[in-house]
Formats: C-alpha cells, structure tokens, sequence
C-alpha cells in the first residue's frame, strides 16, 4: 500500500494546473446511459474513483476509449448497447457516486439493479431522497438483499414528471433525480435543489444533449422531459477543491504559488476566509495567486450547502488553523462523522479538541512530523497540509484516498518545491 513521505518547512513556489472536478466528471459520466450516440469528454482527471466509474460503466456494456492513448482526459463514451442493468456490490461498494447510474439507467432501460453505495466513512449520507424523488415519478422501487431494485410500469415505461421537494439538500440526490427527469414524460420540478457548480456542469452537458432545464444554478430546476437525448462534448469544469487545497498548502507552508486553470468564482468562501487568515490573494478570471509571509491568522468558519464553505474543504482550512495564531471553531453541520482527521492532526503536535459537531483548535506555532494514517479522501490533504508545515519528517499512511481525489497531487507538489516522495 502507497505512503507519502515529506519533510515539512519548505515554502510553495511555482505554478500548479488544476484538473477537472472529480465531483463534476462522475455523474456527467452516467449521463452518458440516457443516449445511444456517443458522448466526447475532455478535462477528465485521471483519478481512482474515475477510473472505478469507467469499469462500471463498461461493465454495464459502455464503450470507453482514448483518441490519444497518452491523454486520459480526453474520452469516448458509447452507450449504444446496454448490457446490463445492474451496478454490483463489489463495484459500487469502494465508492458512494456509483449510485448515480441508478437515474439514467431506469429512465433508459426502465429498470435498475443498484446496489447500496460505499465510499468514505464520513457519515450515513443515506440515499433516502433518490428513493423518494423516483418514487414520486411513477417508480416501484424495493430494498432487498442490499440492493434498490427499481422498475416503471407505467405507459411505455417511462418515467412521469412530479413535483419533488427533497427533505435535505442532496448533490447525488439532485443529480439522479435531474437525469432521470430528462426522459420523463412531463415536467419535473426539483425543489430544494443542490446549487454546487458540479450540479450546474452536469445540466449545462444534459442541456448540449438536448434535454430541456431552466434554473441551472438555483434551488428551483425545471425540466421538461424528451423523447431522446443525442451526442455531445463537453468538457469538465476545474475542481474548486483541488484549487483550495493547494491555497490551503501555501497558507499553512508560506510560499507564492499561481493556482491555474481554475475557477475563482467558485471558491469565493474559501477565498474569503483565507483572506482572513492573511493568505494574499490575487484573482483572474481562470487563475489565483496566492502569497503567504510569516504564519497564518485563526479563522472560525461552518460548512454548509453551496455557496457557503464547503465541507469538502473543512479538513484542509483546519490543517491551517492548527498552526495558526489564535484559536478558532470549526462547525461540521453536513457530514456528522467528519472529524476523524482530528487525532491524526494532534498526533502531530496539533490542539484539536472536538465538542459535538465543533472542533476546538488552539493554534501552535510549531506541528512535528510523525507517522500518521488517512481515514477518508479530504482528511488525508489535510494531512498532506500539516506535514508540509511540520518540522522533520511526515509519513502519511493509507493514501489510496488520496488518489480517489488528486491527480498525482505529490508530483504536482514536487513541482513546487516541496520535498515530498510517494512510498510504493
């Protein structure tokens, strides 16, 4: 199993290309069951959980290929021939967005065999809402021996379009509801929609493909659905956590580092309270320059749904808060076991005390490298982050989570001067 080992202490500097949105590249990868012409994708990073979508969907009877064998970013997918219906356990069960070809594939196929999702264990993350939504369109849906087993009996086996308001903000939830609507017949109303650029990338590929949707980016979506989707490209949008975990980087290590290819308004929170911190920040319309002096200031923050500060950053900004000037609160309000990085922190010199769903963190001025273990994709960058900052040398244990997240984030981080070597 891959360590990373680093010693800590050298400031950032250089350039770094963020890659595509893995939270954006997995559900437009199932958009590519709602047609039988071909789907052409570019920006794809090239990562773990990509590379468990690409299998399953092959698996389903998808034809994926590179034009340029070198390239990974740049794909075909043909889902002329549906082979099966059914997403198994032993696909599904290593990562949670393997529930989104459940929506495309019983609004295609009119049934699906989906088994219950996996991934990180930050929380039940239940999938309770897809199940209402779909039901709400017209499908028979039962649980049984792990799996959700969904069918439609109605006229010509489509889908109907319903009015849906779901209990919680649901990204996965939103998604599936979003792609199964497209064939519905009638118009579906999602209310209470999540408003995560992802969601918005995936709509702008759904509407390329012909689908109809209006209030792409608020909490109000409206899709007419249509008879047949067709071809498309599009290419994914850069992912705003890879940008804010490397800003997270130069605030906690001090450096000067130009973010590119990325999407500023999309990280406004994050910028926000980096700002707070005293990291310097310069913006362009697809690039951030961030340069940090000295040591970072204590920032209080609470995750919630976009536009606020994304819980997928929470780990990153607290890495930064441990070696702050100051103490702060960190609120975890959308994932309720979202602190088991906490440990691993302190077993770095760290003061993290956890109280409920708040993390108290009292800033030292100096974290020591030690042997420290992953437990989940967003708490290993923040391990990454501290042991950049520590004194001596940090080792990193279980980082496959890592790689279900970064595009070879050590090397990009070498490019930047850090001592950081992965361990096979």
């Amino acid at each position: 199993m891959d360590k990373l080992r680093m010693v800590g202490g050298t400031p950032l500097k250089g350039e770094v290309v963020i890659a595509g949105a893995k939270n954006a590249a997995l559900p437009i990868l199932c958009a590519c069951l709602l047609t039988d012409q071909a789907i052409v994708l570019r920006n794809v990073p090239d990562l773990q959980d990509v590379r468990t979508m690409l299998k399953l969907l092959q698996e389903i009877g998808v034809t994926v290929t590179f034009p340029d064998k070198a390239d990974r970013s740049h794909m075909v997918l043909d889902a002329a021939v549906i082979k099966s219906s059914e997403a198994t356990y032993e696909m599904v069960k290593t990562m949670r967005a393997s529930i989104l070809v459940l929506g495309p594939l019983l609004t295609r196929m009119h049934s699906a065999k989906v088994s219950l999702p996996g991934g990180c264990a930050i929380g039940a993350r239940p999938v309770d809402q897809h199940i209402k939504g779909l039901k709400a369109m017209g499908a028979t849906i039962k649980i049984k021996s792990g799996y959700i087993q969904a069918e439609t009996k109605l006229p010509l086996g489509r889908l109907k379009g319903a009015s849906i308001l779901t209990d919680m903000i649901t990204v996965t939830g939103t998604e599936n509801l979003l792609m199964a609507a497209t064939l519905a017949s009638g118009t579906t109303i999602l209310e209470n929609a999540a408003r995560e650029p992802e969601v918005g990338d995936l709509a702008e590929l759904l509407v390329k493909m012909g689908a109809k949707i209006s209030g792409i980016g608020t909490d109000r979506l409206v899709i007419e659905g249509v008879e047949k989707l067709h071809g498309a490209e599009h290419a994914v949008i850069p992912d705003r956590i890879e940008a804010g975990t490397f800003l997270c980087a130069v605030a906690a290590a001090g450096g000067e580092v130009l973010v590119k290819h990325c999407r500023p308004d999309t990280l406004d929170a994050v910028i926000t309270k980096l700002k707070d911190a005293g990291l310097e920040i310069e913006v362009g319309p697809d690039w951030i320059k961030a340069r940090m002096q000295g040591r970072p200031k204590a920032v209080s923050f609470r995750t919630s749904e976009y536009p606020a500060f994304p819980t997928d950053m929470q780990a990153q900004l607290m890495a930064v808060n441990a070696i702050a000037s100051g103490s702060s609160t960190i609120t975890e309000t959308i994932f309720e076991n979202r602190f088991m990085h906490v440990q691993e922190l302190n077993r770095l010199g760290a003061d993290i005390a956890i109280e409920g769903n708040t993390a108290i963190v009292q800033g030292e001025e100096k974290l020591s490298g030690a042997i420290v273990m992953a437990t989940d994709l967003r708490a290993s960058a923040s391990l990454v982050i501290a042991g950049l900052a520590a004194q001596g040398e940090t080792q990193v244990d279980r980082i496959y989570h890592l790689d279900r997240g970064y595009d070879r984030m050590e090397q990009k981080l070498t490019l930047l001067g850090a001592n950081i070597e992965r361990i096979k």
